[in-house]
């Protein structure tokens, strides 16, 4: 899964949430964003990973 598919995703799961928690903004949704981009930073310093390893891994789980 490349950098575009992975962005992909998200957008779709974004729009699902915010379909169903309609009282989501931009806002949080990119709050969230934030915080998954940390988070994967992390991964990737732990781990010694490339991002596309770690994006492999979480789609395979």
């Amino acid at each position: 899964m490349n950098n575009d598919q992975l962005e992909g995703k998200w957008k779709q799961v974004k729009g699902k949430f915010k379909q169903k928690y309609g009282d989501l903004t931009d806002d949080d949704v990119t709050y969230s964003e934030g915080k998954f981009d940390q988070m994967m930073g992390k991964l990737q310093e732990k781990t010694g990973k490339t991002k596309e390893q770690i994006s492999d891994e979480i789609k395979n789980m």
